[in-house]
């Protein structure tokens, strides 16, 4: 499947329905609020186009959610991204066969109430991304385990920071010399006395 599987599938069809959906529902605010026909057209394309989108990204969902491996916690996520999904598929999905039948039909009152629901839609798809965004970065699902430990344990691995600075030249900075302070040994004899900070070994 040129290089993708099924988690990568889905990923790589999520962000395109997600963002016509969300123009269809600027553009029907825009439409409602200025009466012009050329924002109605806008919402009502992005809206079937990302209904279309988002069949495809849940149907990859579907798949992919049998190639993750994945425990219980991960499996509780999952079913709840699952369903905010097809409730928002089902959400968009409605409204744009609405449209599709009684577009040119359509009375002020069904496109008010067509709006209502396509800012409830818009609300349940943003609750769908936070769940699918809490499976990645909470749950690292869909990335496989051999490659998971790998990661961990290159984190686990002290770096040294200090051996890679340099000042604003470009030159590799002298970290011998802030790793303990300047001292010198007095000769034989010398009476008792104190240098002030930061005196380096000289004469006297």
């Amino acid at each position: 499947m040129l290089g993708y599987d099924w988690p990568r599938l889905h990923a790589a069809l999520n962000d395109l329905p997600i963002a016509l959906l969300l123009t269809a529902v600027l553009f029907d605010v825009l439409a409602l609020a200025t009466r012009r026909e050329s924002f109605r057209l806008v919402s009502f394309w992005t809206l079937v186009l990302g209904a279309l989108g988002g069949a495809a990204a849940v149907m990859s969902g579907l798949q992919a959610e049998e190639h993750i491996s994945h425990g219980d916690a991960v499996h509780r996520v999952m079913e709840t991204h699952e369903t905010l999904g097809l409730v928002t598929l089902g959400v968009f999905g409605v409204l744009a066969l609405w449209r599709l039948l009684r577009e040119r039909r359509m009375s002020s009152g069904e496109r008010t109430a067509g709006l209502i629901l396509s800012l409830v839609g818009a609300g349940v798809l943003f609750a769908t991304g936070l769940y699918g965004g809490r499976l990645v970065f909470e749950h690292a699902a869909g990335i496989p385990t051999s490659i998971l430990e790998g990661e961990m344990r290159e984190r686990g691995k002290d770096h040294d920071h200090a051996a890679g600075m340099a000042d604003e030249h470009g030159v590799p900075a002298d970290t011998s010399a802030m790793a303990a302070p300047s001292t010198h040994m007095d000769p034989p004899g010398t009476p008792p006395h104190s240098h002030p900070p930061d005196t380096t070994a000289r004469g006297h």
